[in-house]
């Protein structure tokens, strides 16, 4: 590949919108920013958009009344703005590319913990006692429909009862339940 040299005459043309100068900065650019890019990003349409960006922030820069001031450094000027879009397309990728599952898996902590053991541990002999205390048809029926997930259907032909009545049933068995549970955590369990 042949390194040019820009001169203030380029620009201007540049800046004036000659098509034959254009098409030489976009080509040769092209070339260049394409090595760059070909290995810093996944796919071809990154380089495509990095590549699109740095051109119109360059030729934006050349058409402002700025301008550059240094023609011989035109092609520092567009490896420094590649880089900038490039830094940006890095930044954007890395905001919107959520976790695969599998490395988000490998982040949790599925273990529990001591004071998650002990809670359990505790609620569930405060269940167990509150279900106790319960009188017999309410304990055998949250213990059927809750604990061991049992059909509904058979569970209502076991007490002789239809769906509806079952929900009535059910709704009596859990507030008595709850009273009890609410009384029992008022007076902690000792383990």
């Amino acid at each position: 590949m042949n390194f040019d040299t820009f001169d203030s005459s380029y620009i201007d043309r540049l800046r004036s919108g000659d098509q034959v100068t254009e098409k030489h900065f976009v080509t040769y650019f092209s070339e260049l920013i394409t090595l760059k890019l070909r290995s810093r990003l996944k796919s071809h349409q990154d380089v495509e958009d990095v590549k699109q960006e740095t051109f119109a922030r360059t030729m934006a820069l050349l058409r402002s009344e700025s301008g550059i001031r240094h023609a011989e450094r035109l092609g520092a000027l567009v490896n420094s703005i590649c880089n900038n879009v490039l830094l940006e397309q890095y930044r954007s990728s890395r905001r919107t590319e959520p976790l695969e599952d599998a490395t988000a898996d490998l982040l949790v902590d599925r273990a529990p913990n001591a004071l998650s053991s002990a809670i359990s541990q505790s609620t569930g002999k405060a269940v167990r006692t509150v279900l106790e205390g319960l009188n017999e048809r309410d304990r055998k029926m949250l213990r059927a429909v809750f604990l061991e997930e049992r059909d509904k259907d058979a569970i209502c032909q076991e007490l002789g009862v239809d769906r509806d009545y079952l929900r009535v049933l059910l709704h009596r068995a859990k507030a008595s339940f709850r009273e009890l549970y609410s009384r029992r955590m008022e007076r902690p369990l000792l383990i």
